[in-house]
């Protein structure tokens, strides 16, 4: 029991740290801007448009992140969650 236990710990740990990591260096979606200028969006229409945009690309790049680290199930759902999440976290909000 003691050793799942730390397992778990341990394997939580490491997604976490990876997800942070990787968060910190996903680039934001280029397009997204371009796209929006394309689309002649302004005020909460644009605001609407980039932030989905992003959350989009920013689920597409962790999905790609939990494959590679071979992933499945409910570790895949949480890593790619919490990845998503900070990814698309403002800078300073907590």
């Amino acid at each position: 029991m003691l050793r799942r236990t730390m397992a778990y710990l341990i394997f939580a740990a490491g997604v976490a740290g990876s997800a942070a990591a990787f968060a910190q260096t996903a680039p934001a979606a280029p397009d997204c801007a371009a796209r929006a200028t394309e689309k002649k969006l302004h005020g909460s229409a644009l605001n609407s448009f980039m932030k989905k945009c992003e959350r989009d690309a920013a689920a597409a790049s962790c999905e790609t992140a939990a494959i590679e680290k071979k992933l499945a199930g409910a570790a895949k759902a949480s890593f790619t969650k919490k990845c998503v999440k900070d990814a698309t976290a403002k800078p300073g909000a907590q």
